[in-house]
């Protein structure tokens, strides 16, 4: 499989997609026909116009998975899929519905690049559960797209030592994770992703990411590290820490 997962699509200071411009061309063939998915958000129009305008000077042509009366058809009529960010709870069901989820974890395992940002980024993990949004839909069920075995926390955000907020932290959250599953979790902070090519993958980006599993204290992963093991994992889930 070839996989650029994105923490995010948008940076502060940048226009969309712009701080992760050089990677997402390298990453599609040139001249590019992509089957965007937008259903992480309301408005499928608007947010496949932004994504047209942003990779369109490079030569890459966007096609809505929405524009035509057949989203699995529009799928299979381009050459990679970007799966963009939203709310994911949202765009599991609409997967779902479409019929989406199966046909794009079938082209992607034959080989279709999959591009995707935050909401698109939780659909490559085995499962919803380790996502940051609320649930704003019931999905059939939180089984995503399983593109990789392991969980990806996109947006992953530090504790504020300096915070009044007696919330949990995002950390707290994923150890709370870890007490009930037994898979390693890579947060993704603002600026990173993760790039897999077959039996290898990389953290890459502007920022470090961060490993959580059950057995160990968390990890530092500089930008380079190679975390191709990560794609050996067997999940096991509900599965309580005893």
């Amino acid at each position: 499989m070839d996989l650029l997962l994105l923490s995010n699509s948008t940076q502060h200071g940048h226009g969309y997609l712009e701080h992760a411009m050089a990677a997402v061309t390298a990453f599609l063939p040139p001249a590019a026909r992509l089957a965007f998915v937008p259903y992480a958000l309301a408005d499928h129009d608007t947010y496949t116009a932004r994504v047209r305008g942003a990779l369109e000077p490079a030569g890459i042509t966007v096609r809505g998975v929405h524009e035509g009366p057949d989203p699995v058809r529009e799928l299979a009529s381009c050459d990679a899929v970007f799966v963009g960010g939203g709310n994911s709870f949202r765009l599991l069901s609409a997967l779902y519905r479409t019929g989406l989820r199966d046909a794009i974890g079938t082209a992607v395992r034959a080989g279709t690049p999959y591009l995707s940002a935050s909401a698109g980024t939780n659909m490559a993990a085995p499962t919803l559960r380790t996502t940051n949004d609320m649930p704003i839909v019931q999905p059939p069920s939180f089984d995503a797209l399983g593109l990789v075995p392991f969980q990806i926390n996109p947006h992953y955000l530090d504790p504020d030592p300096h915070s009044t907020h007696k919330g949990e932290t995002r950390e707290e959250r994923l150890t709370e994770f870890l007490e009930e599953n037994d898979v390693p979790v890579l947060g993704l902070r603002e600026g990173s992703w993760l790039r897999v090519t077959g039996d290898h993958a990389q953290v890459d980006g502007e920022r470090p990411a961060r490993l959580f599993t059950r057995t160990r204290p968390p990890r530092e992963l500089p930008t380079g590290t190679d975390v191709s093991h990560l794609l050996a994992t067997a999940p096991r889930f509900d599965t309580p820490a005893r």
